[in-house]
């Protein structure tokens, strides 16, 4: 039996266009430059005004040079929809949306020698066989940028014998191993952070406190890192004030001696390029977007003069018509590309400012407490937009504050009701955890579930799993790691 039927289905589908445009509002300042630069390279019909560009279609004007030129054809094509004498894109004319940093695009980078190069010539120092060298260097080779070694000894002696035909034993790998732990910094080529400590400490001067240090750490290791100072105290039989002195030695040790090393390597130094900035003036915000968002592109005129020369002569052959359309097709994505500018400049500065008077009281005072709730649905709803783009500017945009610079994203959070059925933003109560975490008698922390009564007295009245989680996104440690003496 063949049944037929009638389905409607509602869909909505983005178009090319669209999607680009919401990469481009996406991309953070310096991608964003990076962008501009790809499309300029692959648009000859865009224009920085930089320099001239010399016409790459001489031949466009020698009529003689066409194989077919005296072949005359009839076209649609409208040319005045390309030409216009205003080389000035419309959104460079809002200058007080834009600040004066323009020129600052150098993007800094570290210099030198690489963490291995530095420790590979170090071995030069040390008087090792041909094969133990070998060894030292594939050690060093495995070393990560914490300093450490993380693969097993054993995993090692098969890589050597595989890759490198050296054929030896863990034991032997292990002696070379001594030689790259007297490599500086201490501690570097540690296989875990207990060697790590022993390897540093090992190096200083043998005082009473270092001794008993290198005690806690090759004999007590678990009890001391769990802060069981009482055993501690016990099993050695000192005073708290010795077991403090032993405390601050390790204290001032590297766990992460590869970090240390300023010469870093060879990687791009990260450097946040604010893409706002808030000021305050006479008592008011002032938003301001960085005007390396806001390139001076406009249609080559090279481009419009072609088409303008196509446009006054009296016969049309085909093979001019083909290369008005090549023309056609590269203004088109001209014309989309410095729109899609201006669309996004409108995009981020509507946001930011939307988010700014939303959040006016944190931006006038600095005080995290003075956060209000706020989701992306709500600055959506403001600017009539969808929820997605204020999420492309929120998650890849920083703002300079006069409190520092900011991932916009930090200032969103969800709404709790406290005790007086106000709503508070979940940002205020963590802050006032980390100040009640900060006030406490660190002889003895306060537990998840007194921090959550003391928090409830407050007018908050959240449960303790709640606290917890808080506390962990705060990356405050439990309450017995939190102990001193």
């Amino acid at each position: 039996m063949l049944r037929q039927s009638l389905n409607f289905k509602l869909s909505q589908k983005l178009s090319p266009q669209q999607i680009q445009l919401m990469k481009l509002i996406q991309l953070p300042t310096q991608a964003f430059e990076q962008r501009v630069k790809s499309e300029m390279e692959e648009n000859p019909a865009l224009d920085d005004g930089k320099e001239n560009t010399e016409d790459e279609y001489d031949e466009f004007s020698n009529q003689d040079d066409y194989e077919d030129g005296n072949e005359t054809i009839e076209t649609d094509i409208n040319v005045d929809d390309y030409l216009s004498d205003d080389d000035i894109p419309e959104y460079r004319t809002k200058a007080n949306n834009y600040s004066a940093d323009d020129d600052e695009k150098s993007i800094p980078y570290a210099a030198g020698k690489s963490f291995t190069q530095t420790l590979v010539e170090q071995l030069n120092t040390s008087r090792l066989s041909e094969e133990h060298r070998a060894i030292a260097e594939f050690l060093v080779g495995s070393i990560d940028g914490s300093g450490y070694i993380r693969r097993s000894l054993e995993d090692i002696t098969d890589d050597l014998a595989f890759t490198m035909n050296l054929y030896t034993d863990v034991g032997e790998v292990e002696k070379v191993l001594k030689v790259v732990h007297e490599l500086d910094p201490a501690g570097v080529g540690a296989r875990n952070l207990q060697e790590c400590l022993l390897l540093q400490l090992s190096r200083k001067r043998k005082t009473k406190s270092v001794e008993l240090a290198i005690k806690l750490i090759r004999d007590s290791f678990d009890a001391f890192s769990k802060k069981h100072y009482s055993k501690v105290i016990d099993k050695y039989n000192i005073t708290e004030d010795e077991l403090r002195e032993a405390i601050d030695d390790i204290e001032h040790l590297n766990p992460k001696p590869g970090g240390s090393y300023a010469g870093g390597s060879t990687r791009m130094v990260e450097q946040v390029v604010p893409d706002f900035t808030i000021r305050i003036k006479e008592s008011e915000l002032e938003l301001t977007l960085n005007g390396r968002n806001a390139p001076e592109l406009h249609v080559s005129r090279d481009y419009s003069n072609m088409l303008r020369g196509y446009k006054e002569a009296k016969k049309k052959t085909k093979s001019q018509k083909d290369a008005v359309m090549f023309i056609k097709q590269k203004l088109d994505g001209a014309k989309w590309f410095i729109d899609a500018i201006k669309q996004r400049q409108e995009t981020l500065f509507v946001t930011m400012s939307t988010i700014m008077y939303y959040q006016k009281a944190y931006f006038l005072s600095g005080d995290e407490r003075n956060l209000r709730p706020m989701i992306l649905k709500d600055i959506a709803d403001k600017i009539d937009m969808d929820v997605s783009t204020v999420s492309r500017v929120a998650n890849s945009k920083y703002v300079d504050t006069p409190y520092g610079t900011k991932l916009i994203k930090e200032f969103f959070s969800e709404s709790m009701t406290n005790a007086d059925g106000e709503e508070v933003s979940t940002r205020e109560i963590k802050k006032i955890l980390e100040n009640v975490i900060g006030d406490e008698s660190k002889k003895k922390p306060l537990t998840d579930q007194k921090l959550a009564e003391l928090l409830k007295e407050k007018g908050y009245p959240i449960a303790r799993r709640t606290v917890a989680k808080y506390r962990e996104q705060l990356d405050i440690p439990v309450a017995r790691l939190r102990k001193e003496i």
